[in-house]
């Protein structure tokens, strides 16, 4: 069995017997079981085991996350790229987070640095709702603009400096979207979930496809972790010239 606190909740990979005990934890108000994740919008199926309690708020990197798990998936596996983004972005860029969620990537950047503009992009009415709350209640009102909707309508309206991908499944579907939305010499960030074997090259392909007839050079490429069997999250990052 494999459990995650998140708030002041425990969620849970199985079922337990006991899941009564893990309210004797201090500060915890609830269990549940995360059942699987439905949709394109990836709403969870959970189950309470224990405690009333399905939302709370979660400090991830000195950034506070208002979130109610019976509604929104959590993304607990990309913890170090979150952390590690708002380290990149450069003062007075303006951000496009096409993929906004609760605010996963765009409250760090907007906490720890300095940009001019982070436009927040979500599709899922229940994940803008916190979206909305997470801005004000990490008071970075003044930066990050939310933006209703599907991306693919609203990323080519804007004008970007650097733009983030960070969702998996069908990113590759999103990537013209991206590319008539950043900048000449913008970088993009480009999340996938990619078979051991192309782990790199296919994303990269995909990538320079899509910019045709600008070039891209890549600036870096991680390993965020592992997906399924045999298949790889990854990111890259790109420069778009």
């Amino acid at each position: 069995m494999k459990w995650v606190r998140i708030g002041d909740i425990i969620v849970l990979n199985r079922d337990v017997e006991d899941p009564e005990r893990f309210l004797e934890m201090p500060g915890v108000r609830g269990v549940l079981l995360v059942e699987g994740i439905s949709g394109p919008l990836r709403r969870p199926r959970v189950r309470v085991l224990a405690g009333e309690c399905t939302e709370t708020i979660h400090r991830e990197n000195g950034c506070l996350f208002r979130i109610d798990l019976s509604r929104v998936m959590w993304s607990r596996g990309n913890i170090n790229e979150r952390a590690r983004i708002p380290g990149v972005v450069e003062d007075g860029e303006t951000v496009v987070d096409m993929f906004a969620g609760i605010g996963y990537f765009s409250i760090p950047v907007a906490v720890h640095s300095n940009p001019g503009r982070v436009h927040s992009i979500e599709i899922n009415p229940d994940s803008f709702e916190f979206l909305k709350s997470n801005i004000k209640l990490n008071r970075v009102e003044g930066v990050v603009e939310p933006h209703l909707g599907d991306c693919r309508s609203i990323a080519p309206e804007l004008d970007a400096d650097r733009v983030i991908m960070g969702y998996v499944g069908t990113t590759h579907h999103f990537l013209e979207a991206a590319m008539e939305c950043v900048n000449e010499g913008g970088v993009l960030h480009y999340h996938e979930t990619v078979p051991e074997n192309i782990m790199f090259s296919r994303p990269i392909k995909r990538i320079e496809r899509a910019a045709h007839p600008r070039r891209v050079s890549v600036l870096d490429r991680h390993i965020i972790k592992k997906y399924s069997p045999g298949v790889w999250h990854v990111v890259l990052d790109v420069r778009v010239h």
